[in-house]
Protein backbone atom coordinates (compact mmCIF):
# COMPACT_ATOMS: atom_id res chain seq x y z
CA UNK A 1 0.00 0.00 0.00
CA UNK A 2 1.16 3.36 -0.78
CA UNK A 3 1.13 6.34 1.60
CA UNK A 4 -1.53 8.12 -1.13
CA UNK A 5 -3.87 4.83 -0.29
CA UNK A 6 -4.11 5.47 3.43
CA UNK A 7 -6.88 8.07 3.04
CA UNK A 8 -8.91 5.76 0.69
CA UNK A 9 -9.44 3.10 3.41
CA UNK A 10 -12.40 2.49 5.41
CA UNK A 11 -10.14 3.17 8.49
CA UNK A 12 -9.43 6.65 7.45
CA UNK A 13 -11.59 8.65 9.76
CA UNK A 14 -10.24 6.76 12.75
CA UNK A 15 -7.18 7.64 12.24
CA UNK A 16 -8.08 11.15 11.28
CA UNK A 17 -9.67 11.26 15.11
CA UNK A 18 -7.44 9.68 16.32
CA UNK A 19 -4.45 12.03 15.16
CA UNK A 20 -7.43 15.03 16.78
CA UNK A 21 -6.79 14.35 20.69
CA UNK A 22 -5.99 17.26 22.16
CA UNK A 23 -2.68 17.68 24.41
CA UNK A 24 -3.20 15.70 27.94
CA UNK A 25 -0.76 15.64 30.72
CA UNK A 26 -2.44 13.72 33.60
CA UNK A 27 -5.03 11.04 34.07
CA UNK A 28 -7.73 11.84 36.86
CA UNK A 29 -8.47 10.79 40.17
CA UNK A 30 -11.74 7.87 40.53
CA UNK A 31 -13.65 11.30 42.12
CA UNK A 32 -12.67 13.58 38.85
CA UNK A 33 -13.63 10.77 36.06
CA UNK A 34 -16.97 9.91 37.37
CA UNK A 35 -17.99 13.69 37.82
CA UNK A 36 -16.46 14.20 34.53
CA UNK A 37 -18.97 11.86 32.96
CA UNK A 38 -21.95 13.17 35.06
CA UNK A 39 -21.64 16.43 34.00
CA UNK A 40 -21.69 14.62 30.09
CA UNK A 41 -25.11 13.32 30.90
CA UNK A 42 -26.35 16.29 32.20
CA UNK A 43 -25.34 18.17 28.78
CA UNK A 44 -27.00 15.51 26.97
CA UNK A 45 -30.32 14.64 27.91
CA UNK A 46 -32.05 12.08 25.54
CA UNK A 47 -28.68 11.04 24.29
CA UNK A 48 -26.51 9.92 27.00
CA UNK A 49 -28.04 8.14 30.00
CA UNK A 50 -26.06 6.22 33.30
CA UNK A 51 -27.11 3.68 35.52
CA UNK A 52 -25.29 1.41 38.12
CA UNK A 53 -24.37 -1.73 37.41
CA UNK A 54 -22.85 -2.72 40.56
CA UNK A 55 -20.91 -1.91 43.53
CA UNK A 56 -17.09 -2.26 44.65
CA UNK A 57 -15.66 -4.74 47.63
CA UNK A 58 -15.45 -1.24 49.59
CA UNK A 59 -18.98 -0.42 48.57
CA UNK A 60 -18.67 2.33 45.67
CA UNK A 61 -21.23 2.19 43.15
CA UNK A 62 -20.00 1.70 39.61
CA UNK A 63 -21.75 3.39 37.07
CA UNK A 64 -22.22 2.67 32.87
CA UNK A 65 -22.90 5.26 30.56
CA UNK A 66 -25.03 4.60 27.57
CA UNK A 67 -24.53 7.12 24.70
CA UNK A 68 -26.53 6.83 21.21
CA UNK A 69 -29.37 4.52 20.06
CA UNK A 70 -27.80 2.45 16.94
CA UNK A 71 -28.34 -1.20 16.22
CA UNK A 72 -25.10 -2.31 17.19
CA UNK A 73 -24.16 -3.16 21.35
CA UNK A 74 -20.78 -1.82 22.38
CA UNK A 75 -19.50 -2.47 25.33
CA UNK A 76 -16.02 -0.50 26.80
CA UNK A 77 -14.45 -0.19 29.98
CA UNK A 78 -11.62 0.99 31.94
CA UNK A 79 -9.95 0.55 35.35
CA UNK A 80 -10.04 -3.40 34.77
CA UNK A 81 -6.17 -3.42 35.99
CA UNK A 82 -6.15 -0.30 38.24
CA UNK A 83 -2.92 0.53 37.74
CA UNK A 84 -3.35 1.34 33.74
CA UNK A 85 -5.38 4.61 33.43
CA UNK A 86 -4.60 5.46 29.83
CA UNK A 87 -8.67 4.35 29.24
CA UNK A 88 -9.74 6.66 31.52
CA UNK A 89 -8.92 9.66 29.01
CA UNK A 90 -9.69 7.35 26.34
CA UNK A 91 -13.30 6.98 27.23
CA UNK A 92 -13.65 11.15 28.89
CA UNK A 93 -12.33 11.64 25.09
CA UNK A 94 -15.07 9.39 23.15
CA UNK A 95 -17.87 10.01 25.27
CA UNK A 96 -17.44 13.70 24.46
CA UNK A 97 -16.61 12.51 20.76
CA UNK A 98 -19.90 10.44 20.51
CA UNK A 99 -22.19 13.40 22.24
CA UNK A 100 -20.73 16.00 19.77
CA UNK A 101 -20.65 14.31 16.42
CA UNK A 102 -24.02 12.84 15.43
CA UNK A 103 -22.67 11.86 11.71
CA UNK A 104 -20.06 9.49 13.76
CA UNK A 105 -22.72 7.90 15.43
CA UNK A 106 -24.43 7.35 12.42
CA UNK A 107 -21.64 5.99 10.52
CA UNK A 108 -20.98 3.26 13.04
CA UNK A 109 -24.72 2.73 14.00
CA UNK A 110 -24.74 1.66 17.42
CA UNK A 111 -24.89 2.15 21.20
CA UNK A 112 -22.21 2.69 23.33
CA UNK A 113 -22.00 1.29 26.94
CA UNK A 114 -19.29 3.23 28.84
CA UNK A 115 -17.64 1.78 32.14
CA UNK A 116 -15.36 4.60 33.44
CA UNK A 117 -13.79 3.02 36.10
CA UNK A 118 -14.25 -0.90 37.14
CA UNK A 119 -11.86 -1.14 39.92
CA UNK A 120 -12.37 1.97 41.61
CA UNK A 121 -10.86 0.20 45.26
CA UNK A 122 -7.51 -0.13 43.41
CA UNK A 123 -7.19 2.54 40.95
CA UNK A 124 -7.29 4.70 44.34
CA UNK A 125 -4.78 3.03 45.54
CA UNK A 126 -2.49 4.32 42.42
CA UNK A 127 -3.88 7.81 42.51
CA UNK A 128 -0.58 9.34 43.79
CA UNK A 129 1.57 8.78 40.67
CA UNK A 130 -1.95 9.83 38.14
CA UNK A 131 -0.12 14.11 38.36
CA UNK A 132 2.81 13.04 37.08
CA UNK A 133 3.14 9.89 35.47
CA UNK A 134 6.61 10.61 33.60
CA UNK A 135 9.30 9.30 35.78
CA UNK A 136 9.34 5.23 35.77
CA UNK A 137 10.94 4.57 38.63
CA UNK A 138 8.58 7.51 40.91
CA UNK A 139 5.70 5.37 39.16
CA UNK A 140 6.67 2.36 40.34
CA UNK A 141 6.85 3.30 44.53
CA UNK A 142 3.26 4.90 43.95
CA UNK A 143 2.16 1.65 41.92
CA UNK A 144 -0.10 -1.10 43.15
CA UNK A 145 -1.62 -4.35 41.13
CA UNK A 146 -4.25 -6.70 42.82
CA UNK A 147 -3.27 -9.99 43.13
CA UNK A 148 -4.50 -12.36 40.58
CA UNK A 149 -7.51 -13.33 42.16
CA UNK A 150 -8.12 -9.86 43.16
CA UNK A 151 -8.02 -8.88 39.49
CA UNK A 152 -11.44 -7.69 37.71
CA UNK A 153 -9.52 -9.15 34.26
CA UNK A 154 -9.09 -12.43 35.44
CA UNK A 155 -11.75 -13.81 37.42
CA UNK A 156 -14.19 -14.82 35.15
CA UNK A 157 -15.33 -18.16 35.64
CA UNK A 158 -13.30 -20.73 34.39
CA UNK A 159 -13.45 -24.94 34.14
CA UNK A 160 -10.80 -26.80 31.98
CA UNK A 161 -9.56 -30.37 33.42
CA UNK A 162 -8.76 -30.19 36.20
CA UNK A 163 -8.78 -26.61 36.82
CA UNK A 164 -11.78 -24.74 38.43
CA UNK A 165 -12.09 -21.39 39.36
CA UNK A 166 -15.83 -19.61 40.34
CA UNK A 167 -14.48 -17.51 43.72
CA UNK A 168 -15.45 -14.13 40.93
CA UNK A 169 -15.75 -10.43 42.73
CA UNK A 170 -18.57 -8.18 42.58
CA UNK A 171 -17.09 -5.96 39.99
CA UNK A 172 -16.45 -8.96 37.71
CA UNK A 173 -20.62 -9.82 38.42
CA UNK A 174 -20.96 -6.81 37.47
CA UNK A 175 -19.49 -7.24 34.09
CA UNK A 176 -20.56 -10.61 33.58
CA UNK A 177 -24.41 -9.34 33.88
CA UNK A 178 -23.72 -6.37 31.01
CA UNK A 179 -22.27 -8.60 28.82
CA UNK A 180 -24.81 -11.12 29.05
CA UNK A 181 -27.81 -8.16 29.08
CA UNK A 182 -25.82 -6.47 25.74
CA UNK A 183 -24.90 -9.70 24.42
CA UNK A 184 -22.02 -7.21 22.64
CA UNK A 185 -20.93 -6.75 19.35
CA UNK A 186 -17.98 -5.09 20.22
CA UNK A 187 -16.31 -5.35 23.34
CA UNK A 188 -13.11 -3.43 24.58
CA UNK A 189 -11.06 -3.58 27.51
CA UNK A 190 -8.79 -0.78 28.01
CA UNK A 191 -5.41 -1.91 29.22
CA UNK A 192 -2.22 -0.66 28.96
CA UNK A 193 1.72 -1.66 29.39
CA UNK A 194 4.67 0.12 30.52
CA UNK A 195 7.44 -0.18 28.05
CA UNK A 196 7.73 -1.13 25.14
CA UNK A 197 5.30 -0.43 21.88
CA UNK A 198 2.26 -0.47 20.84
CA UNK A 199 0.31 -4.36 21.00
CA UNK A 200 -2.89 -6.08 20.44
CA UNK A 201 -5.25 -9.16 21.02
CA UNK A 202 -8.38 -9.61 19.00
CA UNK A 203 -10.62 -12.68 19.08
CA UNK A 204 -10.77 -12.59 15.44
CA UNK A 205 -8.95 -11.17 12.84
CA UNK A 206 -12.04 -10.14 10.72
CA UNK A 207 -10.93 -8.55 7.24
CA UNK A 208 -9.61 -5.12 7.23
CA UNK A 209 -8.52 -5.32 11.04
CA UNK A 210 -5.20 -6.22 10.85
CA UNK A 211 -4.50 -3.63 8.89
CA UNK A 212 -5.95 -0.91 10.73
CA UNK A 213 -4.94 -1.80 13.93
CA UNK A 214 -1.70 -1.65 12.17
CA UNK A 215 -2.23 1.50 10.75
CA UNK A 216 -3.42 3.75 13.79
CA UNK A 217 -0.19 3.23 15.32
CA UNK A 218 2.20 4.02 12.69
CA UNK A 219 -0.45 7.13 11.82
CA UNK A 220 0.47 8.64 15.49
CA UNK A 221 4.78 7.79 15.13
CA UNK A 222 4.47 4.99 17.59
CA UNK A 223 6.05 1.59 16.88
CA UNK A 224 4.82 -1.85 17.10
CA UNK A 225 6.13 -4.27 19.90
CA UNK A 226 7.23 -7.07 18.41
CA UNK A 227 9.73 -8.24 21.50
CA UNK A 228 9.18 -11.16 23.35
CA UNK A 229 5.05 -11.79 23.75
CA UNK A 230 3.71 -11.70 27.31
CA UNK A 231 3.10 -15.97 27.18
CA UNK A 232 4.59 -18.27 25.30
CA UNK A 233 1.29 -19.63 24.94
CA UNK A 234 -0.08 -16.20 23.27
CA UNK A 235 -0.60 -17.02 19.62
CA UNK A 236 0.10 -13.85 16.86
CA UNK A 237 -2.86 -13.09 13.97
CA UNK A 238 0.12 -10.73 12.77
CA UNK A 239 3.04 -9.03 13.78
CA UNK A 240 2.14 -6.81 17.18
CA UNK A 241 -1.79 -8.21 16.62
CA UNK A 242 -2.37 -11.64 19.17
CA UNK A 243 -4.98 -13.93 19.52
CA UNK A 244 -6.82 -13.09 22.88
CA UNK A 245 -5.42 -14.46 25.70
CA UNK A 246 -7.29 -17.07 27.10
CA UNK A 247 -6.83 -19.98 30.59
CA UNK A 248 -7.47 -23.00 28.62
CA UNK A 249 -4.20 -21.76 26.58
CA UNK A 250 -1.74 -20.88 29.25
CA UNK A 251 -3.24 -24.32 31.14
CA UNK A 252 -2.31 -26.16 28.19
CA UNK A 253 1.03 -24.54 27.65
CA UNK A 254 2.18 -25.09 31.47
CA UNK A 255 0.60 -28.64 30.98
CA UNK A 256 2.98 -28.87 27.90
CA UNK A 257 5.57 -28.13 30.32
CA UNK A 258 5.38 -31.36 32.45
CA UNK A 259 3.83 -28.22 35.28
CA UNK A 260 0.65 -29.02 37.28
CA UNK A 261 -1.35 -26.30 34.99
CA UNK A 262 -3.96 -26.22 37.54
CA UNK A 263 -1.55 -25.04 40.54
CA UNK A 264 -0.47 -21.74 38.08
CA UNK A 265 -3.54 -20.27 36.67
CA UNK A 266 -6.88 -19.09 37.73
CA UNK A 267 -10.14 -17.42 36.61
CA UNK A 268 -10.62 -16.28 33.17
CA UNK A 269 -10.56 -13.57 30.89
CA UNK A 270 -13.39 -10.76 30.01
CA UNK A 271 -12.91 -11.65 26.38
CA UNK A 272 -13.23 -15.47 27.24
CA UNK A 273 -16.59 -15.07 28.86
CA UNK A 274 -17.74 -12.91 26.18
CA UNK A 275 -17.08 -15.48 23.37
CA UNK A 276 -20.21 -17.50 24.16
CA UNK A 277 -22.35 -14.74 22.60
CA UNK A 278 -19.92 -14.07 19.38
CA UNK A 279 -18.33 -10.64 20.76
CA UNK A 280 -15.58 -9.59 18.89
CA UNK A 281 -13.00 -7.99 21.94
CA UNK A 282 -10.01 -6.04 21.49
CA UNK A 283 -7.32 -4.90 23.87
CA UNK A 284 -5.14 -2.15 22.83
CA UNK A 285 -1.55 -2.23 25.04
CA UNK A 286 0.49 0.75 25.15
CA UNK A 287 3.18 1.66 26.92
CA UNK A 288 4.07 4.67 29.25
CA UNK A 289 7.98 4.53 27.89
CA UNK A 290 9.47 3.31 24.88
CA UNK A 291 12.40 2.37 23.26
CA UNK A 292 14.15 2.60 19.88
CA UNK A 293 14.77 -1.75 20.06
CA UNK A 294 10.99 -1.95 20.87
CA UNK A 295 9.91 -2.51 17.36
CA UNK A 296 13.52 -3.51 16.40
CA UNK A 297 13.56 -7.30 14.57
CA UNK A 298 17.70 -6.72 13.25
CA UNK A 299 19.17 -10.39 14.31
CA UNK A 300 21.86 -9.53 17.29
CA UNK A 301 24.71 -11.63 17.88
CA UNK A 302 23.40 -12.66 21.95
CA UNK A 303 21.46 -16.22 20.91
CA UNK A 304 17.95 -16.13 21.79
CA UNK A 305 18.97 -18.90 24.32
CA UNK A 306 20.68 -16.34 26.52
CA UNK A 307 18.62 -13.45 26.23
CA UNK A 308 15.57 -15.70 27.85
CA UNK A 309 18.13 -17.21 30.24
CA UNK A 310 19.54 -13.88 31.49
CA UNK A 311 15.71 -13.25 32.30
CA UNK A 312 15.50 -16.30 34.47
CA UNK A 313 18.43 -15.69 36.11
CA UNK A 314 17.39 -12.25 37.13
CA UNK A 315 13.68 -13.06 38.24
CA UNK A 316 14.88 -16.29 40.40
CA UNK A 317 17.60 -13.49 41.94
CA UNK A 318 14.63 -11.43 42.34
CA UNK A 319 12.46 -13.81 43.65
CA UNK A 320 14.56 -15.34 46.74
CA UNK A 321 15.49 -11.45 47.47
CA UNK A 322 11.86 -10.46 48.03
CA UNK A 323 10.52 -13.94 49.22
CA UNK A 324 13.46 -13.64 51.99
CA UNK A 325 12.24 -10.40 53.01
CA UNK A 326 8.83 -11.34 53.23
CA UNK A 327 9.50 -14.81 54.92
CA UNK A 328 11.46 -13.08 57.82
CA UNK A 329 8.61 -10.48 58.17
CA UNK A 330 5.49 -12.72 57.81
CA UNK A 331 5.37 -13.59 61.58
CA UNK A 332 4.95 -10.02 62.55
CA UNK A 333 2.95 -8.50 60.37
CA UNK A 334 -0.56 -7.53 61.26
CA UNK A 335 -2.28 -5.57 58.66
CA UNK A 336 -3.68 -7.62 55.52
CA UNK A 337 -3.45 -4.64 53.54
CA UNK A 338 -4.00 -4.90 49.89
CA UNK A 339 0.13 -4.49 48.97
CA UNK A 340 0.67 -7.27 51.84
CA UNK A 341 -2.28 -9.78 49.42
CA UNK A 342 -0.43 -8.89 46.43
CA UNK A 343 3.31 -9.35 47.89
CA UNK A 344 1.83 -12.94 49.11
CA UNK A 345 0.25 -13.77 45.61
CA UNK A 346 3.02 -12.14 43.27
CA UNK A 347 6.64 -12.82 44.80
CA UNK A 348 6.56 -16.80 44.85
CA UNK A 349 4.98 -16.67 41.12
CA UNK A 350 8.10 -14.65 40.11
CA UNK A 351 10.23 -17.76 41.04
CA UNK A 352 8.27 -19.61 39.14
CA UNK A 353 8.37 -17.36 36.34
CA UNK A 354 12.22 -17.74 36.28
CA UNK A 355 12.13 -21.63 36.60
CA UNK A 356 10.02 -21.49 33.59
CA UNK A 357 11.90 -19.51 31.56
CA UNK A 358 15.33 -21.86 32.58
CA UNK A 359 13.53 -24.61 31.32
CA UNK A 360 12.53 -22.43 28.10
CA UNK A 361 15.83 -21.49 27.93
CA UNK A 362 17.54 -25.28 27.34
CA UNK A 363 14.68 -25.75 24.68
CA UNK A 364 16.01 -26.81 20.93
CA UNK A 365 14.06 -24.35 19.51
CA UNK A 366 15.72 -21.24 21.28
CA UNK A 367 19.12 -21.85 19.36
CA UNK A 368 18.81 -19.00 17.23
CA UNK A 369 19.96 -15.25 17.48
CA UNK A 370 17.57 -12.66 19.18
CA UNK A 371 15.98 -10.03 17.63
CA UNK A 372 17.01 -6.38 19.36
CA UNK A 373 13.46 -6.09 20.56
CA UNK A 374 13.56 -9.89 22.33
CA UNK A 375 17.06 -8.51 23.83
CA UNK A 376 15.23 -5.37 25.03
CA UNK A 377 12.23 -6.88 26.22
CA UNK A 378 13.35 -9.88 27.89
CA UNK A 379 16.32 -7.89 30.32
CA UNK A 380 13.16 -5.18 30.88
CA UNK A 381 10.87 -7.80 32.27
CA UNK A 382 13.31 -7.92 35.39
CA UNK A 383 14.28 -4.49 35.45
CA UNK A 384 9.56 -3.81 35.46
CA UNK A 385 9.61 -6.38 38.14
CA UNK A 386 11.81 -5.79 40.44
CA UNK A 387 10.43 -1.70 40.47
CA UNK A 388 6.85 -3.25 40.66
CA UNK A 389 7.23 -5.92 43.11
CA UNK A 390 9.98 -4.37 45.35
CA UNK A 391 7.62 -1.28 45.61
CA UNK A 392 4.40 -2.86 46.30
CA UNK A 393 6.13 -4.79 49.10
CA UNK A 394 7.94 -1.66 50.37
CA UNK A 395 4.60 -0.26 50.70
CA UNK A 396 3.31 -3.70 52.46
CA UNK A 397 5.95 -3.00 54.92
CA UNK A 398 5.24 1.04 55.30
CA UNK A 399 1.42 0.32 56.10
CA UNK A 400 3.15 -1.55 59.64
CA UNK A 401 4.74 1.34 59.82
CA UNK A 402 2.23 4.47 59.07
CA UNK A 403 0.05 2.50 61.75
CA UNK A 404 2.48 2.70 64.27
CA UNK A 405 2.35 -1.12 64.98
CA UNK A 406 5.76 -2.23 62.91
CA UNK A 407 7.91 -4.06 65.06
CA UNK A 408 11.72 -3.42 65.37
CA UNK A 409 12.44 -6.14 62.72
CA UNK A 410 9.75 -4.86 60.34
CA UNK A 411 11.71 -1.49 60.86
CA UNK A 412 15.09 -2.93 59.72
CA UNK A 413 13.76 -5.23 56.81
CA UNK A 414 11.68 -2.07 55.58
CA UNK A 415 15.07 0.13 55.66
CA UNK A 416 16.84 -2.77 54.15
CA UNK A 417 14.28 -3.35 51.30
CA UNK A 418 14.55 0.29 50.75
CA UNK A 419 18.54 0.16 49.79
CA UNK A 420 17.57 -2.50 47.56
CA UNK A 421 14.68 -0.62 45.68
CA UNK A 422 17.36 2.56 45.32
CA UNK A 423 19.20 0.33 43.41
CA UNK A 424 17.16 -1.36 41.59
CA UNK A 425 15.74 2.06 40.47
CA UNK A 426 19.16 3.63 39.58
CA UNK A 427 19.90 0.55 37.61
CA UNK A 428 16.68 0.81 35.67
CA UNK A 429 17.82 4.51 35.39
CA UNK A 430 20.63 3.58 33.52
CA UNK A 431 18.87 2.15 30.50
CA UNK A 432 19.45 4.67 27.93
CA UNK A 433 16.88 5.31 24.98
CA UNK A 434 13.78 5.73 27.06
CA UNK A 435 11.07 7.90 26.51
CA UNK A 436 8.20 9.25 27.94
CA UNK A 437 5.50 8.86 25.43
CA UNK A 438 2.61 11.36 24.91
CA UNK A 439 -0.52 10.73 26.57
CA UNK A 440 -2.70 12.15 23.97
CA UNK A 441 -1.07 9.54 21.33
CA UNK A 442 -1.60 6.61 23.69
CA UNK A 443 -5.07 7.94 23.86
CA UNK A 444 -5.51 7.96 20.41
CA UNK A 445 -4.22 4.43 19.91
CA UNK A 446 -6.78 3.39 22.06
CA UNK A 447 -9.60 5.51 20.42
CA UNK A 448 -8.76 4.70 16.61
CA UNK A 449 -8.16 1.34 17.44
CA UNK A 450 -11.50 0.98 18.59
CA UNK A 451 -13.38 2.91 15.89
CA UNK A 452 -11.25 1.51 13.46
CA UNK A 453 -12.73 -2.31 14.76
CA UNK A 454 -16.73 -0.59 15.20
CA UNK A 455 -16.13 0.39 11.14
CA UNK A 456 -14.40 -2.76 10.13
CA UNK A 457 -17.97 -4.89 12.00
CA UNK A 458 -19.95 -2.17 9.88
CA UNK A 459 -18.44 -3.03 6.68
CA UNK A 460 -18.58 -6.73 7.34
CA UNK A 461 -21.79 -6.43 8.53
CA UNK A 462 -20.74 -9.92 10.08
CA UNK A 463 -22.78 -8.84 13.80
Amino acid sequence: MTPTDASAQPWADAVRLARQVPPIRDFPAVDALLASFDALVARHPGLASSRRIGTSRLGEPIPMVSIGHGRRQHLMFAGVHPNEPVGFRTLEHLARLLCEDDALRERLDATWHLVPCIDPDGTRLNEGWFAEPTSRTEYARRFYRPAPDEQVEWTFPFAHKDAWFDAVLPETQALMRVIDELRPDLMVSLHNSEMGGVYYYLTEAIPGAVEALHAVPAALGLPLDTGEAESPSVRPHAPGVYRSMAMADQYDYLESLGLDAAAFVGGDSSAAYAARHGTLTLVAELPYWSHPAAGDTTPTATSYRDAVAAKAAGLLDLGEALGGILAEAADDLTIRSPFLRASEAFIPLIASMGEHERDRAARPEADRPATAAEVFSNADVVHSFRLRNGCVLLRALDAEVTAGVATVRVRRLRQRLARIVDGWAAEADRVEGLATLDIARLVGVQLGATLAMARCLVDNDTR
